[in-house]
């Protein structure tokens, strides 16, 4: 199998190298408690706003200085932020308007980082966003002189999964995201799709200044399962929706692919010369795997109904979302895996799978998460984080906030924690 690599100043997120054993739930073991160290401004998903609202961040580590390093983030219909270490924005980028009068425009999803890609004759790490608006990958240069991020996104960029403007605003788009860089110097998008149990690899490509890229290959996941007492099971989803990834991740030591079928588990396949090798193997479920689970039209929402639980699931409560290891060596390190139907974060000897706890990010100095989508996290030591540093969403931001109807606005953010205490699990 062709390995790939990744750079320190690109932290990607990753996932255990062997097979996860499927545990039971936690059970009445509480998690253990950290704390942020800072949080960034609130991003509030109304008009006043901007319809902004936090998803997934990345952690860029600057060269040369340390205290310039960087978390790049998600902000949906409210573009891409970048926040230095104290927490403080220092960009904001909005997403590209609609084509047409009745186009949908961008609407940023997932980043990740891609470090020393050729570009312009000059290597440039680049900052890779899903736009799940407009059905594309967007690209931005890290500058390490200004810290600041400049699009250079080729103009022609190919829509990824649609065939046309029409397909594009029945947005079933691109979505989750994980990039590496192979052996050979060429670097990769793995993009699932919305909605769907699809996933495609894409190459990107150099044009110019500008960055395109093509899909190379295709994976689709089951949407339904045959249980260990031979009855068959599908997840619920909403209606004309299938059971949809979004954690996307890349284990650059093993060129393995990990995915994070939200209301499934978690799959693994192998990466070879640009294209998925082997079938996908399900590696760990989530909690409410073989309950049974109906739409509810009046809920607008699955209703599970756990009184029914088979007892077939993993630890993790639905869905399972941000994906991100701590290394501490070439193959051992801890493996973080955010359960977000119970505010918690798992985690997992990279080596062996094994798990070794679970955590919580709970109030302090600043609130703690809830509802956490994407996650990022750095063994390197930075200023204010000796340890490393772990980036969390929160998606329920708290104090509240009341709009002028005196109603809370729908609050979310990132939390920033020193990333030492996993370096201590067992």
């Amino acid at each position: 199998m062709r390995r790939v690599a990744t750079s320190a100043l690109a932290v990607v997120p990753l996932l255990l190298a062997g097979p996860a054993a499927v545990a039971a739930p936690a059970g009445g073991d509480a998690p253990r408690a950290v704390r942020a160290v800072a949080e960034t401004p609130s991003l509030f998903d109304d008009e006043a706003g901007g319809d902004a609202d936090a998803d997934d961040p990345a952690i860029w580590v600057h060269p040369t200085d340390r205290a310039g390093s960087l978390v790049v983030a998600t902000a949906k219909n409210g573009g891409l932020r970048v926040y230095d270490l104290h927490a403080r924005e220092r960009q904001a980028i909005p997403t590209p308007p609609a084509p047409g009068p009745d186009d949908e425009a961008g609407r940023f999803n997932n980043v990740d980082l891609v470090a020393g890609f050729r570009l312009g004759g000059r290597r440039v790490d680049l900052a890779v966003v899903t736009d799940r608006g407009r059905d594309q990958l967007r690209f931005y240069r890290v500058d390490p002189a200004t810290r600041l991020l400049t699009d250079v996104t080729a103009p022609d960029a190919p829509l990824a999964f649609s065939r046309d403007q029409v397909e594009v605003n029945a947005q079933r788009t691109a979505y989750g995201l994980g990039t590496f860089t192979d052996v050979d110097g060429d670097s990769y998008a793995v993009v699932s799709r919305r909605g769907t149990p699809e996933v495609g690899l894409f190459r990107l490509v150099a044009k110019g200044g500008t960055v395109t890229y093509r899909q190379v290959d295709r994976l689709v996941l089951p949407t339904t399962f045959t249980l260990p007492d031979g009855r068959r099971w599908s997840p619920c989803s909403d209606p004309g929706d299938g059971p949809q990834v979004e954690g996307t991740v890349v284990d650059p030591v093993t060129g393995v692919l990990y995915l994070a079928q939200e209301k499934v588990g978690l799959w693994r396949t192998g990466l070879e010369d640009g294209e998925f090798d082997g079938g996908p193997k399900l590696v760990e479920r989530v909690r409410e795997y073989g309950v049974p689970a109906a739409y509810d039209p009046r809920e607008d929402d699955c209703v599970t109904d756990l009184a029914a639980d088979p007892g077939f699931g993993g630890p993790i409560a639905q869905d399972v979302e941000g994906l991100t290891i701590y290394p501490t060596g070439r193959f051992t390190g801890t493996l973080v895996v955010s359960s977000q139907g119970d505010d918690t974060f798992h985690t997992y000897d990279r080596r062996t799978g094994r798990p070794t706890g679970r955590f919580a990010v709970v109030d302090g100095v600043v609130d703690g998460s809830q509802e956490c989508d994407g996650a990022a996290v750095t063994a390197t030591p930075l200023p204010g984080y000796p340890g490393g540093l772990l980036v969390v969403h929160d998606g329920r931001n708290t104090p509240e906030t009341a709009g002028e109807d005196g109603e809370a606005r729908p609050d979310t953010d990132f939390k920033f924690v020193d990333a030492g205490f996993l370096r201590h699990l067992r």
